[in-house]
């Protein structure tokens, strides 16, 4: 995977006010709801490209949530809980990997044509044959993710597309830092070899 596939380092999100952590913490539904409306994005983003399918993205991140709920009471409001959540998130998805279902019904999606997770065109944008071809080539290095064995895919779409750090990402995964390095450079060689159309 080339510079120009990679998403852009995101601003860090605001931080989760103490008293939406607090309220949380004491099972507060309205606090919840709050804290559901700060990471469900992350969350759903960081689910879709994993499992490349929209429907079970959203039955993971719902999944989250009500193991959220069932462990409200331990959460420390001193502590932002989004690592966690995407900790939660990612276990969910590979999970999900390992069943059967994963195996007979996983379709590629470009999570570019979700329009509730699409960034909206800016006035002046690309022209529409720009988008095209843009849109196509989006498909073409997800579907080429889709291809990788899990380990080497999980590692791409933590790196490239959530941006964290390979010390992050190894206690996601739980590898050493080192493991996950070697991983994110076996993959990146992969997609090289399954690209080499889109970007020679």
């Amino acid at each position: 995977m080339t510079e120009a596939s990679r998403t852009p380092n995101r601003p860090a999100p605001p931080p989760i006010p103490a008293d939406v952590l607090v309220g949380a913490q004491q099972g507060d539904p309205e606090a919840l709801a709050v804290l559901f409306e700060a990471c469900f994005d992350d969350l759903y983003g960081l689910a879709v490209r994993m499992l490349s399918d929209h429907a079970q993205a959203q039955d993971v991140v719902q999944e989250v949530f009500l193991r959220l709920h069932k462990a409200a009471a331990t959460l420390d409001p001193g502590r932002d809980p989004r690592p966690w959540l995407r900790t939660v998130t990612a276990n969910l998805c590979r999970d999900y990997w390992r069943s059967f279902g994963a195996k007979v019904s996983r379709q590629g999606v470009s999570v570019d044509a979700d329009t509730d997770t699409a960034p909206a065109l800016p006035n002046g944008g690309p022209s529409p044959e720009a988008e095209v071809l843009d849109s196509r080539r989006n498909q073409r290095v997800q579907d080429a993710i889709d291809q990788l064995p899990e380990q080497l895919r999980e590692v791409v779409v933590l790196r490239d597309y959530e941006d964290l750090p390979h010390e992050e990402i190894a206690g996601l995964v739980g590898a050493t830092p080192a493991a996950v390095r070697k991983r994110y450079s076996r993959a990146l060689s992969a997609l090289g070899d399954l690209l080499k159309d889109v970007w020679p």
